[in-house]
């Protein structure tokens, strides 16, 4: 997975020190489905903010979206992102208050936010068993702030000043931002 993740290599351009990429691919596919790699991002997250002193699971969370482009010949997944002028998909991330990924989801770029945020949380997870705040831009408002208010939850807009132009880092979202970067 590192070597996949580190190069963007495609499973059957694997190197041959690597077993068939038909064996690899199977054994990946398979955890995917039984949810193996979620456990794992779970119990590292937890073993890493216990060394850092914090709790195992956090209380406050933040919450982005990130427009990428796509090469012109991919067509699976893909939107035209109106603000952002941007034709591809869009990640949405949930991150600890250190960057650490708790959440995350790809689809196309025309989804709204606050729509396609409701997967990432759609009742409380596994790791959110502390959590009290969610810290998220404008684009989450509406429905999405309805249904944290529904879990229990509260959302706090981290937005720059109005008089602001370009980045500037917002306190406790810029966590996020960087975690994209």
């Amino acid at each position: 997975m590192r070597y996949i993740c580190r190069t963007g290599c495609q499973w059957r351009s694997l190197p041959t020190c690597f077993p068939p990429w038909p064996a690899v691919y199977y054994y990946f596919r398979r955890w995917q489905l039984l949810g193996l790699w979620q456990r794992l991002n779970e119990a590292v997250n937890q073993a890493d903010r216990l060394a850092a002193g914090r709790a195992a699971t956090p209380s406050l969370v933040c919450l982005d979206s990130q427009s990428v482009r796509l090469a012109p010949r991919i067509f699976e997944h893909r939107g035209l992102d109106g603000g952002k002028h941007v034709n591809g998909r869009k990640r949405q991330i949930v991150t600890d208050v250190q960057g650490r990924i708790l959440a995350c989801r790809v689809h196309a770029a025309n989804g709204h936010d606050g729509v396609e945020a409701l997967a990432l949380l759609p009742a409380r997870p596994s790791w959110g068993e502390r959590l009290v705040t969610v810290v998220t831009d404008k684009g989450y408002r509406g429905c999405f702030a309805r249904h944290l208010a529904r879990l229990g939850l509260t959302h706090q807009l981290g937005s720059r000043p109005p008089s602001a132009r370009g980045f500037v880092p917002v306190a406790k979202r810029w966590v996020v931002e960087r975690t994209f970067a």
